[in-house]
């Protein structure tokens, strides 16, 4: 009984305070002040995902497949050592990463998304290595005993167990993906950062919050979409969502 009451005075204390917020945000004016920069935020936010989408998908496509042949037998000796090689991405700050890509590439568009690629790419590497390499051996064994080729195997056995841990490894990379792409906007690449830095730089708080809250919004938002995704495509018996 005592904690039913306390459950039910923190419901009440919380939409007080919801209640609040928006009674003093509409008399202060601060909707308004927001509401004058939703065509900026509905332009920029087309670019921001344009960006996350580019590089992400160019990170998928290529960590995955790394990350299966790193994970076959042959590579057992080099595979850690090249691993510490694409851990230099994530090592660097991205904010450098960018500079460099700038150096090479030029400024706009085309450093932003190589340099955003290389900062995604170690988390969807290491997983899919990690969850092919952390498959049950008996499986292996029971796969190889019945006549499956490497190739049966792989697709077959190894990736629908370790697909799981791949989507681990997807959705951190991405959520850190999408709260990078505002530094894009420093070497002329666009995106929400436009807002979030020119706000800063004149001490405008709601022109920044204008560009910091859809950024979370959009980074939860495709936390939970992989989220989802993995739920109902992660094999019932290794999803532990669906156990």
């Amino acid at each position: 009984m005592p904690i039913r009451s306390i459950k039910g005075a923190l419901k009440a204390l919380v939409l007080f305070a919801i209640f609040f917020a928006g009674v003093w945000s509409q008399s202060s004016g601060v909707i308004d002040e927001f509401l004058w920069y939703l065509p900026d935020v509905q332009y920029l936010m087309v670019q921001h995902i344009w960006l996350t989408v580019m590089s992400g998908s160019l990170a998928i496509l290529v960590a995955i497949p790394l990350g299966i042949v790193l994970s076959r037998p042959k590579m057992a000796n080099v595979a850690e050592s090249l691993m510490q090689v694409l851990n230099v991405g994530t090592t660097i700050p991205t904010l450098a990463v960018l500079a460099l890509s700038m150096s090479f590439l030029g400024i706009g568009t085309v450093p932003a998304v190589f340099g955003l690629f290389v900062a995604t790419l170690l988390p969807i590497t290491r997983n899919t290595y990690a969850g092919l390499k952390g498959v049950n051996p008996a499986l292996m064994e029971a796969a190889a005993g019945i006549g499956m080729s490497p190739m049966q195997r792989l697709l077959k056995v190894e990736l629908p167990n370790a697909l799981y841990v791949i989507f681990a490894g997807m959705r951190t990379a991405l959520t850190i993906n999408v709260g990078t792409v505002p530094l894009a906007f420093l070497i002329g690449a666009g995106g929400l950062g436009e807002l979030i830095f020119t706000g800063i730089d004149l001490y405008d708080p709601v022109m920044m919050l204008s560009g910091a809250i859809p950024t979370a919004l959009l980074a939860i938002t495709i936390d939970a979409l992989i989220a989802i995704i993995a739920f109902l495509v992660v094999p019932r018996g290794v999803n532990p969502s669906r156990a």
